[in-house]
């Protein structure tokens, strides 16, 4: 019940400050992104001319740059089950109010707030022909190491290895994520499972699963997005080049060195269509009526 005085002006009044905010620098460029997408811009005059599907048509056709990058980014795609299992698997092991693994969750979390660029130029020497990760590997195999891959000028190694700097930076962020989950899972509801005889598997796919559906959700969305949204990793890592151009990173360059803003548009209206895309499959599989919800 509203207190006296306190209308729906009072609400709106509130809400400006980001809905102003959200108009200007989210809904605005959506909008004109989308505008941008048919049309052909020129950027010294400042003139548009409306173009139709002439810049779809030509990411269809572009077979040496587009198709590549499409692929990759859809192969990337595949480390958002690697980066949720891993940080659920950390939650789970860092759960318990033991001694010290509240140093170990920090360790876990500290790749979050390390610069992308910082933490990129480490693992660029880390992968290097004759880096530490092939020390590593020779010490462990017997493989010489001029016989193991250069990670980041191979064009069969440089995704997956830029995959699993991805994997490594953000893990930490969604483990955070899921121990909180962890702590709202009832503790009754295990207990109760425990005294009909469930084992630990049973208990996590019939318990802490449904419990944790909201996180896992939100977990898997924003890890799709920021999948989608891989720029700075690629960039830094391999400059977008050995099979590791992505979508956005095509964006980019279309926009700022080919003056292309049309076909750079037309790009990002079609990833905004992808992330929607997959957005809804995800609602119908770990969203209030899916399957997890329901034990599986």
């Amino acid at each position: 019940m509203a207190r006296p005085g306190v209308g729906e002006r009072t609400a709106w009044l509130f809400m400006a400050p980001f809905l102003l905010l959200f108009a200007v620098f989210t809904l605005w460029p959506l909008l004109f992104n989308g505008w941008l997408a048919f049309h052909d811009y020129f950027i010294r005059s400042g003139n548009m001319a409306w173009n139709g599907f002439a810049h779809f048509v030509a990411l269809a056709e572009d077979e040496q740059y587009f198709h590549p990058a499409l692929r990759h980014t859809l192969i990337f795609l595949l480390v958002v089950p690697v980066l949720q299992l891993t940080a659920l698997g950390l939650a789970i092991l860092l759960s318990p109010a033991r001694a010290g693994f509240g140093f170990f969750r920090a360790l876990c979390y500290s790749p979050v707030i390390l610069s992308v660029t910082i933490g990129a130029v480490v693992w660029q020497q880390l992968l290097q022909q004759d880096g530490l990760v092939n020390w590593l590997l020779g010490l462990i195999s017997g493989v010489p190491r001029q016989s193991l891959p250069d990670w980041l000028n191979s064009t069969d190694w440089a995704l997956p290895a830029t995959m699993a700097f991805f994997c490594w930076k953000y893990a930490g962020y969604y483990m955070v994520l899921y121990l909180a989950g962890l702590q709202g899972v009832p503790k009754t509801l295990q207990e109760a499972a425990m005294l009909d005889g469930a084992g630990p598997w049973a208990r996590f796919r019939h318990v802490t699963l449904p419990a944790l559906q909201p996180v896992i959700l939100l977990a898997t969305l924003l890890s799709t997005i920021a999948a989608l949204k891989a720029f700075q990793e690629v960039i830094v890592l391999t400059g977008g080049g050995n099979g590791t151009i992505t979508l956005l990173v095509y964006a980019y360059y279309s926009a700022f060195y080919a003056q292309n803003f049309g076909i750079a548009g037309a790009v990002a209206l079609l990833m905004t269509l992808l992330c929607l895309l997959l957005a809804t499959l995800q609602l119908r599989w770990f969203g209030e009526h899916g399957r997890l919800r329901h034990g599986g």
